[in-house]
């Protein structure tokens, strides 16, 4: 039986002081990553990080500057795909789809506080800060995608 890699849009936020929004998570001690979610079936990766990135965080003020063209693959560890198993989910792991946003707006637009809550708090920093907190089994997804998003983070014309 073939594996089963869940299609997930990964977000990253940056804003004109060009730092990245990193978000930390409800349901593991001092755990931080991007906001990201499940894209449905029928919508573009990109349709899906507007949605994901509103549900999480209320944004709505990004203008999208680049959604990667492959995914970026990882594995859950063992224990965590019999946790998934538990709750009905059949997926080794996850494919993500990265989307890279300017954000336009102002701080107050963060809302954390939202129908389903996944984050408790949030804060302004680098890739590089977000590629070493993250749980270690995404941490070469992070990097891949940092080699990729920094680049233009940094080029990127404020506005």
């Amino acid at each position: 039986m073939a594996e089963y890699f869940r299609a997930n849009a990964g977000i990253v936020v940056f804003n004109k002081n060009r730092q990245v929004l990193l978000c930390q998570r409800n349901d593991v001690a001092d755990s931080w990553q991007f906001p990201q979610g499940g894209i449905d079936a029928g919508e573009t990766s990109l349709a899906a990080a507007y949605r994901e990135l509103a549900e999480e965080t209320s944004l709505t003020s990004v203008v999208p500057v680049k959604t990667l063209e492959q995914p970026i693959r990882y594995r859950f560890p063992p224990d965590v795909i019999a946790a998934m198993r538990q709750r009905g989910y059949n997926n080794v792991g996850q494919e993500m789809y990265w989307t890279l946003f300017y954000f336009t707006g102002d701080d107050s637009e963060i809302n954390l506080h939202t129908a389903e809550p996944e984050f408790c708090a949030y804060r302004w920093g680098s890739l590089a800060e977000a590629c070493e907190l993250i749980v270690e089994f995404k941490k070469d997804v992070y990097r891949q995608m940092s080699a990729q998003f920094a680049p233009l983070i940094e080029r990127f014309e404020i506005i």
